[in-house]
Protein backbone atom coordinates (compact mmCIF):
# COMPACT_ATOMS: atom_id res chain seq x y z
CA UNK A 1 0.00 0.00 0.00
CA UNK A 2 2.86 1.95 0.59
CA UNK A 3 2.31 5.85 1.12
CA UNK A 4 -1.75 5.45 -0.12
CA UNK A 5 -2.51 4.44 3.48
CA UNK A 6 -0.89 7.96 4.95
CA UNK A 7 -3.62 10.22 3.99
CA UNK A 8 -6.03 7.76 5.58
CA UNK A 9 -4.12 7.37 8.39
CA UNK A 10 -3.69 11.45 8.51
CA UNK A 11 -7.46 11.65 8.95
CA UNK A 12 -7.89 7.86 11.40
CA UNK A 13 -5.74 9.49 13.53
CA UNK A 14 -7.16 12.42 15.07
CA UNK A 15 -10.92 10.39 14.85
CA UNK A 16 -9.20 7.64 17.67
CA UNK A 17 -8.12 10.30 19.02
CA UNK A 18 -11.78 11.57 19.80
CA UNK A 19 -12.69 7.94 20.79
CA UNK A 20 -9.55 7.59 23.40
CA UNK A 21 -10.47 11.34 24.66
CA UNK A 22 -14.05 10.74 25.72
CA UNK A 23 -13.22 7.37 27.46
CA UNK A 24 -10.65 9.04 29.36
CA UNK A 25 -13.28 11.59 30.95
CA UNK A 26 -12.23 11.07 34.47
CA UNK A 27 -8.59 11.18 34.26
CA UNK A 28 -7.62 14.17 33.02
CA UNK A 29 -3.77 13.78 32.37
CA UNK A 30 -4.39 10.97 30.32
CA UNK A 31 -6.86 12.43 28.12
CA UNK A 32 -4.51 15.18 27.79
CA UNK A 33 -1.72 12.75 26.89
CA UNK A 34 -4.08 11.45 23.80
CA UNK A 35 -4.60 14.63 22.60
CA UNK A 36 -0.31 15.01 22.85
CA UNK A 37 0.41 11.55 21.41
CA UNK A 38 -2.37 11.93 18.55
CA UNK A 39 -0.91 15.38 17.67
CA UNK A 40 2.89 14.61 17.51
CA UNK A 41 1.86 11.22 15.40
CA UNK A 42 -0.50 12.95 12.56
CA UNK A 43 2.84 15.63 12.15
CA UNK A 44 4.82 12.47 11.54
CA UNK A 45 2.40 10.65 9.41
CA UNK A 46 1.60 13.93 7.20
CA UNK A 47 5.23 15.14 7.26
CA UNK A 48 6.42 11.75 5.81
CA UNK A 49 4.58 12.95 2.66
CA UNK A 50 6.33 15.55 1.71
CA UNK A 51 8.78 14.04 -0.31
CA UNK A 52 6.64 12.59 -2.42
CA UNK A 53 5.17 15.55 -3.38
CA UNK A 54 7.66 17.83 -3.77
CA UNK A 55 9.19 14.92 -6.45
CA UNK A 56 5.76 16.34 -8.34
CA UNK A 57 3.85 13.03 -7.74
CA UNK A 58 0.21 12.59 -6.08
CA UNK A 59 -0.82 10.52 -3.47
CA UNK A 60 -4.35 8.87 -4.31
CA UNK A 61 -6.76 6.52 -2.41
CA UNK A 62 -10.21 6.06 -3.47
CA UNK A 63 -12.23 4.86 -0.32
CA UNK A 64 -15.85 4.37 -1.50
CA UNK A 65 -18.99 5.19 -3.28
CA UNK A 66 -20.88 8.50 -2.14
CA UNK A 67 -23.27 8.09 -5.53
CA UNK A 68 -22.98 6.61 -8.98
CA UNK A 69 -19.76 7.27 -10.21
CA UNK A 70 -18.49 9.37 -7.60
CA UNK A 71 -15.95 8.35 -4.86
CA UNK A 72 -15.22 9.44 -1.37
CA UNK A 73 -11.35 10.13 -2.33
CA UNK A 74 -8.29 11.36 -1.54
CA UNK A 75 -5.66 12.90 -2.97
CA UNK A 76 -2.46 14.53 -1.85
CA UNK A 77 -1.25 17.14 -4.17
CA UNK A 78 1.35 20.31 -3.20
CA UNK A 79 -1.98 22.61 -2.27
CA UNK A 80 -3.26 20.05 0.12
CA UNK A 81 -0.33 18.88 2.06
CA UNK A 82 0.20 22.56 2.28
CA UNK A 83 -2.32 23.31 4.29
CA UNK A 84 -2.57 19.92 5.86
CA UNK A 85 1.35 20.22 7.15
CA UNK A 86 0.04 23.79 8.30
CA UNK A 87 -2.97 22.49 10.51
CA UNK A 88 -0.78 19.40 11.78
CA UNK A 89 2.03 21.24 13.25
CA UNK A 90 -0.17 24.50 15.04
CA UNK A 91 -2.12 21.48 16.54
CA UNK A 92 0.45 20.16 18.21
CA UNK A 93 1.52 24.21 20.15
CA UNK A 94 -2.25 24.06 20.46
CA UNK A 95 -2.72 21.26 22.25
CA UNK A 96 -0.04 22.04 24.78
CA UNK A 97 -1.30 25.45 24.95
CA UNK A 98 -4.85 24.47 25.26
CA UNK A 99 -3.34 22.54 28.62
CA UNK A 100 -2.46 25.49 30.48
CA UNK A 101 -4.84 27.52 29.25
CA UNK A 102 -7.72 25.44 30.74
CA UNK A 103 -5.95 24.56 33.49
CA UNK A 104 -5.64 27.55 34.35
CA UNK A 105 -9.03 28.96 34.01
CA UNK A 106 -10.03 25.72 35.54
CA UNK A 107 -12.76 25.29 32.62
CA UNK A 108 -15.53 22.58 32.71
CA UNK A 109 -16.40 20.43 29.80
CA UNK A 110 -12.92 19.81 29.01
CA UNK A 111 -12.95 16.55 27.90
CA UNK A 112 -15.56 17.75 25.10
CA UNK A 113 -12.98 20.42 24.28
CA UNK A 114 -10.38 18.00 23.43
CA UNK A 115 -12.73 16.06 21.68
CA UNK A 116 -13.90 18.01 19.57
CA UNK A 117 -10.80 19.96 18.64
CA UNK A 118 -9.71 16.06 17.52
CA UNK A 119 -12.78 15.93 15.39
CA UNK A 120 -11.82 19.69 14.17
CA UNK A 121 -8.70 18.30 12.79
CA UNK A 122 -9.71 15.34 11.24
CA UNK A 123 -12.39 17.33 9.19
CA UNK A 124 -9.70 19.57 8.36
CA UNK A 125 -7.28 17.20 6.93
CA UNK A 126 -10.22 15.55 5.12
CA UNK A 127 -10.63 18.84 3.65
CA UNK A 128 -6.99 19.43 2.44
CA UNK A 129 -6.88 15.88 1.18
CA UNK A 130 -10.61 15.70 -0.88
CA UNK A 131 -9.50 14.85 -4.31
CA UNK A 132 -13.11 16.40 -5.74
CA UNK A 133 -15.75 18.62 -4.65
CA UNK A 134 -18.33 16.20 -3.48
CA UNK A 135 -15.65 14.81 -0.35
CA UNK A 136 -14.64 18.06 -0.06
CA UNK A 137 -18.52 19.06 0.54
CA UNK A 138 -18.30 16.52 3.26
CA UNK A 139 -15.70 17.34 5.18
CA UNK A 140 -16.45 20.86 4.90
CA UNK A 141 -19.84 20.61 6.55
CA UNK A 142 -18.06 17.87 9.05
CA UNK A 143 -15.82 20.91 10.11
CA UNK A 144 -19.08 23.17 11.08
CA UNK A 145 -20.37 20.61 13.28
CA UNK A 146 -16.90 19.89 14.97
CA UNK A 147 -16.30 23.07 16.11
CA UNK A 148 -19.54 24.15 16.88
CA UNK A 149 -19.31 22.42 20.30
CA UNK A 150 -16.08 24.49 20.80
CA UNK A 151 -18.05 28.00 19.83
CA UNK A 152 -20.37 27.29 22.57
CA UNK A 153 -18.02 25.93 24.82
CA UNK A 154 -19.00 28.62 28.22
CA UNK A 155 -22.50 27.23 27.27
CA UNK A 156 -24.00 30.74 28.66
CA UNK A 157 -26.52 32.79 26.90
CA UNK A 158 -23.83 34.58 24.63
CA UNK A 159 -22.03 31.59 23.61
CA UNK A 160 -25.48 30.32 22.60
CA UNK A 161 -26.54 33.45 20.60
CA UNK A 162 -22.72 33.10 19.02
CA UNK A 163 -22.90 29.75 17.95
CA UNK A 164 -26.92 29.89 16.68
CA UNK A 165 -25.17 32.83 14.44
CA UNK A 166 -22.37 30.63 13.52
CA UNK A 167 -24.64 27.45 12.48
CA UNK A 168 -26.76 29.76 10.18
CA UNK A 169 -23.90 31.38 8.32
CA UNK A 170 -21.80 28.21 7.89
CA UNK A 171 -24.90 25.94 7.30
CA UNK A 172 -26.36 27.89 5.03
CA UNK A 173 -23.39 28.77 3.06
CA UNK A 174 -22.94 25.00 2.77
CA UNK A 175 -26.31 24.71 1.08
CA UNK A 176 -25.63 27.06 -1.30
CA UNK A 177 -21.67 25.03 -2.02
CA UNK A 178 -23.98 22.19 -2.38
CA UNK A 179 -25.82 23.69 -4.77
CA UNK A 180 -22.68 24.95 -7.01
CA UNK A 181 -21.35 21.27 -6.50
CA UNK A 182 -24.60 19.56 -8.03
CA UNK A 183 -24.17 22.22 -11.12
CA UNK A 184 -20.41 22.01 -11.60
CA UNK A 185 -20.79 18.16 -11.73
CA UNK A 186 -24.05 18.77 -14.29
CA UNK A 187 -21.81 20.91 -16.36
CA UNK A 188 -18.62 18.95 -16.82
CA UNK A 189 -19.54 15.61 -15.78
CA UNK A 190 -16.99 15.60 -12.89
CA UNK A 191 -16.61 16.90 -9.65
CA UNK A 192 -12.05 16.38 -9.52
CA UNK A 193 -9.92 19.16 -8.86
CA UNK A 194 -7.96 19.49 -11.86
CA UNK A 195 -5.23 22.18 -11.61
CA UNK A 196 -6.26 24.85 -14.39
CA UNK A 197 -9.90 24.23 -14.16
CA UNK A 198 -12.57 21.41 -15.27
CA UNK A 199 -15.13 24.05 -16.66
CA UNK A 200 -14.64 25.46 -20.44
CA UNK A 201 -16.87 28.29 -21.50
CA UNK A 202 -18.26 26.43 -24.07
CA UNK A 203 -19.98 24.69 -21.81
CA UNK A 204 -22.64 27.09 -20.49
CA UNK A 205 -23.63 30.63 -21.26
CA UNK A 206 -21.54 32.99 -19.22
CA UNK A 207 -24.41 34.07 -17.15
CA UNK A 208 -24.78 30.77 -15.99
CA UNK A 209 -20.70 29.98 -15.28
CA UNK A 210 -20.95 33.68 -13.03
CA UNK A 211 -23.90 31.88 -11.55
CA UNK A 212 -21.99 28.73 -10.11
CA UNK A 213 -19.15 30.49 -9.62
CA UNK A 214 -20.71 32.70 -6.52
CA UNK A 215 -22.59 29.85 -5.50
CA UNK A 216 -19.15 27.99 -4.84
CA UNK A 217 -17.69 31.38 -3.87
CA UNK A 218 -20.20 32.13 -1.28
CA UNK A 219 -20.18 28.57 0.39
CA UNK A 220 -16.73 29.10 0.72
CA UNK A 221 -16.41 32.65 1.70
CA UNK A 222 -18.29 32.56 4.25
CA UNK A 223 -15.79 30.55 6.43
CA UNK A 224 -13.09 33.04 5.39
CA UNK A 225 -15.14 35.76 6.46
CA UNK A 226 -14.93 38.10 3.11
CA UNK A 227 -16.85 41.12 4.00
CA UNK A 228 -20.30 41.27 4.12
CA UNK A 229 -20.39 37.48 5.25
CA UNK A 230 -18.08 37.81 8.01
CA UNK A 231 -20.31 38.33 11.35
CA UNK A 232 -20.45 35.25 12.80
CA UNK A 233 -16.55 35.72 13.13
CA UNK A 234 -16.43 38.32 15.90
CA UNK A 235 -19.19 37.07 17.29
CA UNK A 236 -17.45 33.61 18.17
CA UNK A 237 -14.81 35.62 19.80
CA UNK A 238 -17.10 34.72 22.61
CA UNK A 239 -14.98 30.86 22.70
CA UNK A 240 -12.27 29.88 24.37
CA UNK A 241 -8.66 31.58 23.42
CA UNK A 242 -6.94 28.58 21.91
CA UNK A 243 -10.47 28.23 20.16
CA UNK A 244 -10.27 31.82 18.26
CA UNK A 245 -6.82 30.35 17.59
CA UNK A 246 -8.15 27.36 15.81
CA UNK A 247 -10.82 28.97 14.03
CA UNK A 248 -8.79 32.00 12.68
CA UNK A 249 -5.26 30.24 12.25
CA UNK A 250 -5.72 26.80 11.60
CA UNK A 251 -9.22 25.45 10.75
CA UNK A 252 -12.04 27.83 10.02
CA UNK A 253 -11.24 30.49 7.95
CA UNK A 254 -8.03 29.01 6.07
CA UNK A 255 -10.85 26.09 5.17
CA UNK A 256 -12.86 28.98 3.68
CA UNK A 257 -9.68 30.51 1.85
CA UNK A 258 -8.01 27.07 0.80
CA UNK A 259 -11.66 26.32 -0.67
CA UNK A 260 -11.61 29.64 -2.54
CA UNK A 261 -7.98 28.07 -3.79
CA UNK A 262 -9.43 25.01 -5.18
CA UNK A 263 -12.77 26.95 -6.50
CA UNK A 264 -10.50 29.27 -9.06
CA UNK A 265 -7.40 27.34 -9.31
CA UNK A 266 -8.89 23.68 -10.39
CA UNK A 267 -12.35 23.99 -11.02
CA UNK A 268 -12.58 26.68 -12.61
CA UNK A 269 -8.81 27.75 -13.69
CA UNK A 270 -7.40 31.36 -13.94
CA UNK A 271 -8.85 31.93 -17.44
CA UNK A 272 -12.39 31.68 -17.35
CA UNK A 273 -12.10 32.88 -13.70
CA UNK A 274 -11.10 36.21 -15.81
CA UNK A 275 -13.24 35.50 -18.79
CA UNK A 276 -16.40 35.42 -17.34
CA UNK A 277 -15.31 38.86 -15.20
CA UNK A 278 -15.55 37.04 -11.49
CA UNK A 279 -11.52 38.07 -11.27
CA UNK A 280 -12.18 41.59 -10.73
CA UNK A 281 -14.89 41.75 -8.81
CA UNK A 282 -13.02 39.37 -6.41
CA UNK A 283 -10.36 41.51 -6.24
CA UNK A 284 -12.35 44.61 -4.90
CA UNK A 285 -14.82 42.64 -2.73
CA UNK A 286 -10.89 41.24 -1.01
CA UNK A 287 -9.93 44.66 -1.25
CA UNK A 288 -12.90 46.48 0.32
CA UNK A 289 -12.85 44.00 3.27
CA UNK A 290 -8.95 44.14 3.57
CA UNK A 291 -9.48 48.07 4.29
CA UNK A 292 -13.15 48.39 6.26
CA UNK A 293 -12.05 45.46 8.33
CA UNK A 294 -8.65 46.91 9.11
CA UNK A 295 -10.69 50.45 10.07
CA UNK A 296 -13.19 48.48 12.59
CA UNK A 297 -10.27 47.32 14.18
CA UNK A 298 -8.58 50.54 15.24
CA UNK A 299 -12.14 50.95 17.44
CA UNK A 300 -12.25 47.11 18.97
CA UNK A 301 -10.82 47.87 22.53
CA UNK A 302 -12.49 43.93 23.38
CA UNK A 303 -8.47 42.47 21.90
CA UNK A 304 -9.89 39.65 20.59
CA UNK A 305 -12.02 41.08 18.71
CA UNK A 306 -9.13 43.45 17.32
CA UNK A 307 -7.75 40.57 16.28
CA UNK A 308 -10.87 39.01 14.64
CA UNK A 309 -11.53 41.91 12.47
CA UNK A 310 -7.36 41.70 11.68
CA UNK A 311 -7.84 37.99 10.31
CA UNK A 312 -11.02 38.76 8.61
CA UNK A 313 -8.75 41.64 6.56
CA UNK A 314 -5.50 39.26 6.49
CA UNK A 315 -7.58 36.57 5.01
CA UNK A 316 -8.87 38.69 2.66
CA UNK A 317 -4.95 39.03 0.87
CA UNK A 318 -5.02 35.22 0.01
CA UNK A 319 -8.57 35.97 -1.76
CA UNK A 320 -6.72 38.95 -3.13
CA UNK A 321 -3.90 36.98 -4.48
CA UNK A 322 -5.75 34.39 -5.81
CA UNK A 323 -7.97 37.14 -7.83
CA UNK A 324 -4.88 38.33 -9.36
CA UNK A 325 -5.37 35.23 -11.27
CA UNK A 326 -1.39 35.02 -12.05
CA UNK A 327 1.16 32.69 -10.82
CA UNK A 328 2.88 34.67 -7.80
CA UNK A 329 -1.04 35.87 -6.98
CA UNK A 330 -1.44 32.11 -6.03
CA UNK A 331 2.46 31.86 -4.74
CA UNK A 332 1.50 34.26 -2.25
CA UNK A 333 -2.02 33.63 -1.47
CA UNK A 334 -0.53 29.42 -0.69
CA UNK A 335 2.16 31.28 1.58
CA UNK A 336 0.11 33.48 3.24
CA UNK A 337 -2.13 30.87 4.77
CA UNK A 338 1.33 29.51 6.12
CA UNK A 339 2.47 32.91 7.07
CA UNK A 340 -0.89 34.45 8.97
CA UNK A 341 -1.31 30.94 10.73
CA UNK A 342 2.00 31.64 12.58
CA UNK A 343 1.33 35.12 13.07
CA UNK A 344 -1.36 35.58 13.83
CA UNK A 345 -1.66 32.31 16.47
CA UNK A 346 1.00 33.80 18.24
CA UNK A 347 -0.90 37.14 18.79
CA UNK A 348 -3.62 35.05 20.38
CA UNK A 349 -2.10 32.91 22.00
CA UNK A 350 -0.71 36.32 23.72
CA UNK A 351 -4.03 37.46 24.72
CA UNK A 352 -5.03 34.27 26.06
CA UNK A 353 -1.96 33.94 28.24
CA UNK A 354 -2.57 37.58 29.70
CA UNK A 355 -6.07 36.39 30.66
CA UNK A 356 -5.42 33.76 32.16
CA UNK A 357 -2.82 35.45 33.94
CA UNK A 358 -4.20 38.63 34.72
CA UNK A 359 -7.61 37.96 33.95
CA UNK A 360 -7.22 41.17 31.45
CA UNK A 361 -8.54 41.76 27.90
CA UNK A 362 -8.47 44.89 26.42
CA UNK A 363 -5.99 46.96 25.25
CA UNK A 364 -6.98 49.99 28.15
CA UNK A 365 -6.47 47.11 30.60
CA UNK A 366 -2.54 46.26 29.11
CA UNK A 367 -0.81 49.23 31.10
CA UNK A 368 2.80 48.24 32.04
CA UNK A 369 2.38 44.44 31.96
CA UNK A 370 5.26 44.23 29.45
CA UNK A 371 7.30 44.99 32.40
CA UNK A 372 5.94 41.13 34.26
CA UNK A 373 5.51 39.19 30.57
CA UNK A 374 8.32 40.60 28.81
CA UNK A 375 8.41 37.55 26.61
CA UNK A 376 4.94 37.47 25.78
CA UNK A 377 4.94 41.08 24.75
CA UNK A 378 7.70 40.91 22.67
CA UNK A 379 6.33 38.19 20.80
CA UNK A 380 3.23 40.19 20.11
CA UNK A 381 5.52 42.76 19.11
CA UNK A 382 7.52 40.63 16.57
CA UNK A 383 3.98 39.00 15.14
CA UNK A 384 1.97 42.43 15.07
CA UNK A 385 4.93 43.65 12.96
CA UNK A 386 4.84 40.29 10.76
CA UNK A 387 1.31 41.20 10.21
CA UNK A 388 2.09 44.69 8.40
CA UNK A 389 4.29 42.71 6.24
CA UNK A 390 8.12 43.98 7.93
CA UNK A 391 11.10 41.94 6.40
CA UNK A 392 12.68 38.92 7.73
CA UNK A 393 8.76 37.87 9.41
CA UNK A 394 6.74 35.32 7.29
CA UNK A 395 4.65 37.64 6.21
CA UNK A 396 6.61 40.22 4.29
CA UNK A 397 6.96 36.92 1.71
CA UNK A 398 3.35 36.17 1.08
CA UNK A 399 2.65 39.71 0.62
CA UNK A 400 5.97 40.49 -1.75
CA UNK A 401 4.65 37.62 -4.12
CA UNK A 402 1.61 39.30 -3.64
CA UNK A 403 2.97 41.99 -4.56
CA UNK A 404 4.82 40.74 -7.66
CA UNK A 405 1.33 39.01 -8.72
CA UNK A 406 0.07 42.49 -8.85
CA UNK A 407 2.54 43.78 -11.35
CA UNK A 408 2.42 40.85 -12.84
CA UNK A 409 -1.15 41.18 -14.00
CA UNK A 410 -0.58 44.82 -14.07
CA UNK A 411 -2.59 45.63 -12.13
CA UNK A 412 -0.93 47.82 -9.53
CA UNK A 413 -3.41 49.57 -8.13
CA UNK A 414 -3.96 46.83 -5.61
CA UNK A 415 -0.52 47.29 -4.48
CA UNK A 416 -2.15 50.79 -2.84
CA UNK A 417 -4.58 48.47 -0.61
CA UNK A 418 -1.78 46.37 0.59
CA UNK A 419 0.45 49.38 1.37
CA UNK A 420 -2.57 51.14 3.13
CA UNK A 421 -3.27 48.01 4.90
CA UNK A 422 0.08 47.52 6.22
CA UNK A 423 0.07 50.70 7.90
CA UNK A 424 -3.48 50.39 9.25
CA UNK A 425 -2.39 46.99 10.95
CA UNK A 426 0.52 49.05 12.95
CA UNK A 427 -2.65 51.24 14.01
CA UNK A 428 -4.52 48.61 15.46
CA UNK A 429 -1.45 46.24 16.31
CA UNK A 430 1.38 48.44 17.73
CA UNK A 431 -0.67 50.60 20.34
CA UNK A 432 -0.54 47.63 22.43
CA UNK A 433 2.93 46.97 23.12
CA UNK A 434 2.96 50.47 23.27
CA UNK A 435 0.60 50.09 26.06
CA UNK A 436 2.82 47.20 27.72
CA UNK A 437 5.95 48.22 27.71
CA UNK A 438 5.82 52.46 28.12
CA UNK A 439 2.91 52.83 30.07
CA UNK A 440 3.27 51.66 33.30
CA UNK A 441 0.54 53.61 35.34
CA UNK A 442 -2.64 51.58 36.51
CA UNK A 443 -5.67 52.77 33.96
CA UNK A 444 -7.28 56.04 35.60
CA UNK A 445 -4.67 56.60 38.60
CA UNK A 446 -0.76 57.78 38.92
CA UNK A 447 -0.05 54.25 40.37
CA UNK A 448 2.55 51.80 39.06
CA UNK A 449 0.91 48.44 38.14
CA UNK A 450 0.86 46.10 40.58
CA UNK A 451 3.11 42.83 40.55
CA UNK A 452 0.82 39.52 39.74
CA UNK A 453 1.43 36.71 41.43
CA UNK A 454 1.81 33.80 38.89
CA UNK A 455 1.11 29.82 40.07
CA UNK A 456 4.21 27.59 39.02
CA UNK A 457 3.86 25.39 36.05
CA UNK A 458 0.66 27.51 34.20
CA UNK A 459 2.80 30.31 32.33
CA UNK A 460 4.90 27.39 30.97
CA UNK A 461 2.38 25.95 29.16
CA UNK A 462 1.14 28.96 27.90
CA UNK A 463 4.60 30.73 27.18
CA UNK A 464 6.51 27.70 25.36
CA UNK A 465 3.94 27.66 22.42
CA UNK A 466 3.90 31.61 22.12
CA UNK A 467 7.52 31.62 21.95
CA UNK A 468 7.40 28.42 19.49
CA UNK A 469 5.08 29.76 17.19
CA UNK A 470 6.76 33.62 17.43
CA UNK A 471 10.16 32.13 16.83
CA UNK A 472 9.14 29.95 13.97
CA UNK A 473 7.05 33.11 12.42
CA UNK A 474 10.46 34.89 11.83
CA UNK A 475 12.49 31.68 10.92
CA UNK A 476 10.06 31.50 8.14
CA UNK A 477 10.48 35.23 7.14
CA UNK A 478 14.53 33.95 6.53
CA UNK A 479 13.95 30.10 5.45
CA UNK A 480 10.19 29.94 4.26
CA UNK A 481 10.97 25.91 3.83
CA UNK A 482 11.20 25.36 7.86
CA UNK A 483 9.53 22.75 8.98
CA UNK A 484 6.92 21.39 6.34
CA UNK A 485 8.59 22.81 3.03
CA UNK A 486 5.61 25.71 2.70
CA UNK A 487 6.90 27.87 0.20
CA UNK A 488 8.02 25.07 -2.12
CA UNK A 489 4.60 23.47 -1.40
CA UNK A 490 3.06 26.95 -2.08
CA UNK A 491 5.34 27.21 -5.43
CA UNK A 492 4.33 24.02 -6.52
CA UNK A 493 0.38 24.65 -6.19
CA UNK A 494 1.38 27.75 -8.15
CA UNK A 495 3.07 25.44 -10.56
CA UNK A 496 0.02 22.99 -10.87
CA UNK A 497 -3.07 25.46 -11.52
CA UNK A 498 -0.55 27.63 -14.40
CA UNK A 499 1.07 24.30 -15.62
CA UNK A 500 4.66 26.24 -15.56
CA UNK A 501 7.63 23.60 -15.45
CA UNK A 502 9.90 25.69 -13.25
CA UNK A 503 8.10 28.05 -10.62
CA UNK A 504 10.89 27.03 -8.01
CA UNK A 505 13.41 27.89 -9.95
CA UNK A 506 12.21 32.15 -9.75
CA UNK A 507 14.91 34.53 -9.07
CA UNK A 508 13.23 36.98 -6.69
CA UNK A 509 15.18 39.87 -7.34
CA UNK A 510 15.52 39.28 -11.77
CA UNK A 511 11.63 38.51 -11.72
CA UNK A 512 10.94 41.56 -9.53
CA UNK A 513 13.21 43.94 -11.79
CA UNK A 514 11.51 42.00 -15.03
CA UNK A 515 7.68 42.41 -14.12
CA UNK A 516 8.56 46.01 -13.42
CA UNK A 517 9.62 46.95 -16.42
CA UNK A 518 7.16 44.49 -17.94
CA UNK A 519 4.84 46.84 -16.05
CA UNK A 520 6.33 50.47 -16.89
CA UNK A 521 6.18 49.26 -20.75
CA UNK A 522 2.79 48.78 -20.73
Amino acid sequence: MGDNILPVLAIVVPLIAVVLILLSKKYPNIREAWTIIAALLNLIIILAMVPTILAQQTIDVKLFYVVKDIYLHLRVDALGLLFAALAAVLWVVTSVFSIGYMRGLDSKNQTVYYASFALSLAATIGIAFSANLITFFIFYELLTIATYPLVIHKRNQEAQQAGRKYLIYTLVAGQLLLVGVVLVHLLAGTSDFVGGGILTADMAPAWVLQAVFMLLFIGTAVKAGVMPLHAWLPAAMVAPTPVSALLHAVAVVKAGAFGVYRIVGYVFGPELFQEIGMATAIAWIASITIIVSSLIAINQDHLKRRLAFSTIGQLSYVVLGIALATPYGFLGAGFHMVAHAFMKITLFFCAGAIYVLTKKAKESEMNGLGKQFPIIFAAFAVASIGIAGMPFIAGFISKFNIVLGAIQGGQVLFIVVMIASALLSLSYLMPVVYMAFFNHKTQGSNQDVAPIKLPAIIPKLLVIPIVITALSSVILGVYPNFIGSYYDLAALASDNVFIITDVNSYSVIKTFTDLVAKGLMR
